[in-house]
C-alpha cells in the first residue's frame, strides 16, 4: 500500500531494498540448512585444509632478509640516484679512507666510544688505539677505517680555526670489500659476528669506556628478534581470548549454555590463520615482523562473527527443531557479517594494490585478505557445525558441559543444593510469562536491566555530548601533529643493540647531517668564474669537503694561473693529485682521454648540514630543497646518501594505503547508499566510522606514535573494525519500529550489545600481553589497537545511544502505523460486541 504523499521512485527504492535483504536473508537461511544437514562434511573438510597447509607451512618457513626492500619506499627516486652514483663512483674502487658511506656500503662495523660524565675522550687514546688494533688483528678484515667523527665536541673558547678542547664520543666505522661475491659475502657475514662479540668482550676489559657497535646485519637481525621475543606473549594473548570467550559465552543456565561454543570459536579463527600462513609460504611470501599483527586483527573479526551467530541462536524460539535455529541464526547474522567481510576485501585489497609503496604494507595486506577469505570460510563451515551439534545437545537436554542427560525436575528437588546448582537449566528462575530464558545471560540482563536505563537517562545526555566535545577536541589536535615515521628504530626490538646505538649516536652526532655525497654528472668548465661562483652558491650553508675547493686554494697559493681547460687540467694531474695531502681526490675525479686532450667528465663532493636534535626532519627538508635545484641550474648533479632511501617521500608512501582504504569504504558505503537495508544507516554508518578514525588518528599522534607502516595497517583496520561493530547496531535502529528513538536504540543495544561487548572486550584483552614483549613495534601495535578498540567501545555504547535520540531517522510513522491498527482492532471489536450484546454479560 501506498503511503500518501510519497513520490514512486521513493517506492521503487524501498521496493529494490527489500528485495535485496530478502533475497540475501533467503541465500543465507538456505546456507544454514545446508551447514546443519551436513555438519560433518563443513567439520571435515576445513580441518582437512588446515593439516594439509599448516604442514607445508612449518615446511616452508622464510625469513625475509632484505630489510631495506621490506620498509624503504619501493619507488624511490633515491634508489635511482644511488644507481647513478654507484655506476660513477663504484665503492669497491676507493682504495683509500672513505669520508662516509656514500652508496650502499656492504658489510661494515662501528663502532662508538663514550667517556664516562665529565672525561675527555681524547684523553685515552690508550683505549682506543687498542680497540682499533684488536679490530685489525681479526682475520679477514680489510684495514681501512674512518675515525674522524667526535660527538659532544667542547671548543677552545676564542679559538680561530676551532680548536677542539674535548670531546665525549668518537665513532669509527670499518668497511670490507665483498666484490658482490657470494663466497666474500659469507665471510664479510662471519667477520661481523666476530665485530660483534669483540667489542662485547672488549667492554669487558674497559670499564672506563662504554662500547656501542654496529653491524651490516644489526637492523635485520634487530627486526626479526621482535618475532623471537613475542612468541611466547601471543601464546599467552591467545589462552586469555580462550579464556574471556569462555567465561562471556557460559550461563547458569546448564542447558543454554555454550561455554564450548566461545572456546571453539576462538580455535576456528586460529585454524584459519594457520591455514593463510600456510597458502601464504606456499606462494613463496616470506615472514617478516609486522605479520605479527595478522593474528589480532584476524581475530578481531573472526571473534564478532563467532559471537554474532551465537547471539541469532539465543534469539531463535526455542520450540523450533534444531536445524531451523541454526537456519534462522544464520539468515539474522551472516547478511551483515557478509557485509563487512566484503569491506575487510576491499580495504585492504586497496592496500595490496600497486599503488601501495611499501612492501612490507602490500604483503601485510595480501596475507590480510587470505586471513579474511578463509575466516569468513570458516566460520559458516567449521564454526557453524559446531552450532549444529551445540543445538543438537540442547535440543536433546545434554548438559552443556558434562554432556550428560540433565535430569527432571522432580529428580533434582531429591538432591543437595550444589547438585541443583550444577544440572539445573533455567526453568526454575523463568518466570510463567517469560518466553525468552537467554536474557538470563549476565551481559544481556546488565544492558537491559541497567545499562539501557542509564545511557538514555536524560540527566546523564549532556554528560556524554561533552565527554565527545572533549574527544573531537583532542583529536582535531592530535591530527593537526601527526608526524611521519621515517626512522627505522620505531621496528627494533626497544633493548637491542641497534637501538642502544642509535640512541647514542642521536645524542652525541646530531649536530651535523649525514655526509651527502654531491655528484655532478655531466662534463663542467670547473675553470671557468661563472661555473666556480654557481658552485659556490650551492654549497653555501653547508659545510663542503670539495677537491673544486682545495684545488682553488692550492693555485692561490701556489700563485699558478689556470684560466683555460689546457693549463686547469694540467696542473690538477701533474701537480695538485700527486701531492700526499690531496691524493685521496683522485677518486672524487673522473677523466676521459679524447685524442690528446684530457675531459673531466663527472666528479663528487661532500656535504654537510648543521643540524639539531631532530636530525631526520630537517634532511628531509635539505633533500627537499637541493632536488629542485638539480633542474633549474645550469649545472646538472644528484644528491644522495644511504639514508634518503628510508626518507624519500615516506611520509606520501604510507598516508597513501589509508586514504585509499578510506576512499574505498566510503565509495562502497556511498554506492550501497540507496540499496542496502536502509540509507539513513549507511549515513549514521559513514558519520561513526569517520569520528573513530580520525579519534584513533588524533590521539594516536598525541601518544607519541609516528605515521609508520604498522601504525598505517592499523589505521586500516581501525576502518573495519568500526563497520563491524557499529553496522548490526545502527541498521537494527534504523529498521526497528518501536514508538520512540530511546525504546528503539535499547532494543538494539539489546540484541546486539552483548556480542559487541564480547567481542571488544575478548580483544582489549588479548592485547595485554604485547605490553611485556619489548620492542618498539609491539608497543606501537599495542597502542593503536587499544585505541581501535577504546574508540569503538566508546560509540557503541556511549555515543550512539545518546545521538541516535536527538536526530533522525523518525519513528513518528512507525506511532501512526501503530495507532491506525490499533484504532481498527478497536472498532473491530465494537462492531463485535454491537452484533452479539449477550456477550459482555455471558463472559
Amino acid at each position: 500500500m501506498r503511503r500518501p504523499g510519497a513520490p514512486a521512485s521513493w517506492i521503487w527504492w524501498r521496493m529494490l531494498r527489500q528485495v535485496l535483504r530478502r533475497g540475501l536473508q533467503s541465500f543465507c537461511h538456505r546456507l544454514g540448512l545446508c551447514v546443519s544437514r551436513h555438519p560433518v562434511f563443513f567439520l571435515t573438510v576445513p580441518a582437512v585444509l588446515t593439516i594439509t597447509f599448516g604442514l607445508s607451512a612449518l615446511n616452508r618457513f622464510q625469513p625475509e632478509g632484505d630489510l631495506e626492500r621490506l620498509v624503504a619506499p619501493s619507488h624511490s627516486l633515491a634508489k635511482i640516484e644511488r644507481s647513478l652514483a654507484s655506476s660513477l663512483f663504484p665503492l669497491d674502487q676507493s682504495k683509500s679512507q672513505l669520508y662516509s658511506d656514500l652508496h650502499t656500503p656492504g658489510r661494515y662495523g662501528r663502532v662508538i666510544l663514550l667517556s664516562p660524565p665529565g672525561d675527555n675522550i681524547l684523553l685515552q687514546a690508550e683505549g682506543i688505539l687498542q680497540t682499533h688494533r684488536a679490530v685489525l688483528e681479526m682475520k679477514d678484515g680489510r684495514n681501512s677505517f674512518i675515525g674522524h667523527q667526535l660527538g659532544g665536541v667542547v671548543e677552545v673558547p676564542n679559538s680561530k680555526d676551532q680548536r677542539v678542547k674535548s670531546a665525549r664520543a668518537i665513532q669509527i666505522t670499518y668497511y670490507l670489500q665483498t666484490y658482490g661475491s657470494a663466497t666474500q659475502d659469507l665471510i664479510g657475514e662471519k667477520w661481523e659476528n666476530e665485530f660483534c662479540k669483540l667489542m662485547k668482550k672488549l667492554q669487558e676489559e674497559h670499564q672506563d669506556l662504554q662500547l656501542y657497535s654496529l653491524a651490516s646485519f644489526s637492523l635485520w637481525r634487530d627486526f626479526h628478534k621482535t618475532s623471537i621475543l613475542a612468541r611466547s606473549k601471543v601464546l599467552v594473548s591467545l589462552v586469555l581470548i580462550l579464556t574471556t570467550a569462555t567465561l562471556s559465552s557460559s550461563m547458569k543456565d546448564c542447558l543454554r549454555s555454550k561455554p564450548f561454543l566461545g572456546l571453539l570459536g576462538v580455535l576456528t579463527v586460529c585454524i584459519s590463520i594457520v591455514t593463510a600462513a600456510g597458502i601464504f609460504f606456499i606462494t613463496d611470501g616470506k615472514y617478516n615482523s609486522t605479520l605479527l599483527g595478522i593474528p589480532f586483527f584476524a581475530m578481531g573479526h573472526g571473534t564478532k562473527g563467532v559471537f554474532e551467530l551465537l547471539s541469532g541462536w539465543r534469539r531463535t524460539r526455542e520450540n523450533l527443531p534444531f536445524k531451523d535455529r541454526v537456519a534462522d541464526a544464520y539468515s539474522d547474522v551472516m547478511v551483515t557479517y557478509t557485509m563487512t567481510s566484503s569491506l575487510y576485501f576491499i580495504t585492504f585489497g586497496m592496500g595490496a594494490s600497486p599503488f601501495t609503496n611499501i612492501e612490507a604494507v602490500k604483503v601485510f595486506c595480501q596475507n590480510m585478505c587470505v586471513s579474511i577469505l578463509l575466516n569468513y570460510f570458516y566460520i559458516f563451515s567449521f564454526f557453524g557445525s559446531c552450532l549444529v551439534f551445540a543445538g543438537q545437545l540442547e535440543q536433546n537436554r545434554y548438559h552443556s558441559i558434562f554432556c550428560c542427560k540433565i535430569p527432571s525436575a522432580e529428580y533434582l528437588d531429591r538432591k543437595p543444593v550444589w547438585f541443583q546448582t550444577v544440572m539445573s537449566d533455567g526453568h526454575q528462575q523463568t518466570s510463567h510469562h517469560e518466553t525468552n530464558p537467554y536474557q538470563h545471560h549476565f551481559i544481556q540482563h546488565f544492558l537491559r536491566e541497567h545499562y539501557n536505563e542509564w545511557i538514555t537517562n536524560i540527566y546523564v545526555k549532556p554528560f556524554v555530548v561533552i565527554l565527545y566535545l572533549i574527544y573531537a577536541s583532542f583529536s582535531f589536535m592530535g591530527c593537526l601533529q601527526i608526524s611521519d615515521g621515517a626512522n627505522i628504530i620505531n621496528l627494533l626490538a626497544s633493548d637491542s643493540p641497534s637501538v642502544s646505538y642509535a640512541m647514542v649516536q642521536q645524542k652525541y652526532f646530531s649536530n651535523y647531517s649525514p655526509v651527502i655525497g654531491f655528484y655532478v654528472y655531466e662534463p663542467l668548465e670547473y675553470w671557468n668564474s661563472s661555473v666556480q661562483e654557481d658552485l659556490r652558491r650551492l654549497c653555501s650553508g653547508f659545510t663542503a669537503v670539495s677537491w673544486v675547493e682545495q684545488y682553488y686554494q692550492f693555485l692561490k697559493v701556489s700563485n699558478i694561473s689556470a684560466n683555460n681547460k689546457s693549463d686547469f687540467i694540467s696542473v690538477l694531474q701533474s701537480s695538485f693529485l700527486k701531492k700526499p695531502e690531496f691524493q685521496h681526490f683522485r677518486n672524487d675525479i673522473i677523466f676521459s682521454k679524447a685524442g690528446d686532450e684530457n675531459n673531466i667528465i663527472a666528479s663528487r663532493l661532500y656535504l654537510v648540514a648543521r643540524t639539531s636534535r631532530d636530525k631526520q626532519k630537517e634532511v628531509i627538508e635539505v633533500l627537499e630543497k637541493l632536488r629542485p635545484l638539480s633542474l633549474s641550474k645550469s649545472i646538472r648533479f644528484i644528491v644522495f646518501n644511504p639514508s634518503f632511501v628510508f626518507m624519500d617521500h615516506y611520509a606520501l608512501s604510507v598516508t597513501v594505503p589509508v586514504l585509499i582504504a578510506g576512499f574505498g569504504v566510503l565509495l562502497v558505503l556511498i554506492l550501497t547508499f540507496f540499496l542496502v537495508i536502509h540509507p539513513l544507516g549507511n549515513f549514521w554508518l559513514i558519520l561513526s566510522v569517520t569520528s573513530i578514525e580520525l579519534g584513533v588518528l588524533g590521539l594516536m599522534t598525541l601518544w607519541n606514535i609516528d605515521m609508520d607502516c604498522i601504525s598505517i595497517l592499523c589505521l586500516i583496520y581501525t576502518l573495519n573494525f568500526a563497520i563491524d561493530h557499529c553496522a548490526p547496531l545502527l541498521y537494527t535502529f534504523v529498521l526497528a519500529t518501536e514508538h520512540t528513538r530511546t525504546q528503539c536504540i535499547k532494543s538494539s543495544l539489546q540484541e546486539h550489545g552483548t556480542a559487541i561487548l564480547q567481542n571488544i572486550t575478548s580483544f582489549l584483552i588479548g592485547l595485554v600481553p604485547l605490553l611485556f614483549v619489548p620492542s618498539n613495534l609491539t608497543f606501537t601495535l599495542f597502542k593503536c589497537l587499544l585505541l581501535t578498540g577504546g574508540c569503538t567501545l566508546l560509540h557503541c555504547f556511549v555515543i550512539l545511544p545518546v545521538f541516535l535520540t536527538f536526530f533522525p531517522p523518525s519513528k513518528k510513522h512507525h506511532k501512526k502505523k501503530k495507532r491506525a491498527k490499533r484504532k481498527e482492532r478497536e472498532e473491530i471489536e465494537c462492531i463485535e460486541i454491537q452484533e452479539n450484546p449477550d456477550h459482555v454479560t455471558t463472559v
